[in-house]
């Protein structure tokens, strides 16, 4: 399984949020552009909360199973595997999502003086900033369910294998 890249997480957001800006900019200008929901933070940071309970759930059981604990409870290596493709997933949507909002809200910033569009682009941070969190804890739970590295197979100063 691949590792996640920041560069790709971050390529997807400045992306997103261009797009998103952009077609802010159009919807408004030939209607109403539609409002950001209070619903899209709490979505995010929820997802947030999963991916950082299911880490620390996983870091703990490794732990107990590493230090060979009387009754500790194993890590299925496929639950784990789900786990990080799980997370991974919820990173890429959560990167798209944060740049279509963070878009969205850059365009809102030009109308603060409308006290709902205020409120839709205090949602809007607030969801990028929730998406912030699932990319990090999506890293935090990928970097627990990685395997060390197999030195047996590339001794040090030697070249991998092809």
């Amino acid at each position: 399984m691949r590792e996640l890249r920041i560069r790709v997480l971050a390529g997807v957001f400045v992306v997103a949020g261009i797009l998103s800006w952009a077609g802010a900019r159009l919807w408004n200008s030939i209607g109403t552009l539609p409002g950001v929901p209070l619903a899209a933070p709490i979505v995010l940071a929820l997802i947030a909360v999963v991916l950082l309970s299911t880490a620390l759930s996983l870091r703990a059981r490794l732990k107990a199973q590493r230090e060979r604990r009387p009754g500790a409870k194993g890590v299925d290596p496929l639950m784990a595997a789900r786990a990080v493709v799980f997370g991974q997933a919820s990173a890429l949507v959560a990167a798209l999502v944060a740049g279509m909002y963070g878009g969205t809200g850059v365009f809102l910033l030009e109308l603060l003086d409308i006290p709902t569009r205020r409120d839709q682009a205090v949602y809007a941070g607030f969801s990028v900033l929730a998406g912030i969190g699932v990319v990090a804890a999506a890293m935090f739970l990928e970097r627990v369910c990685k395997l060390p590295e197999d030195e047996d197979q590339n001794p040090p100063g030697a070249e991998p294998a092809a």
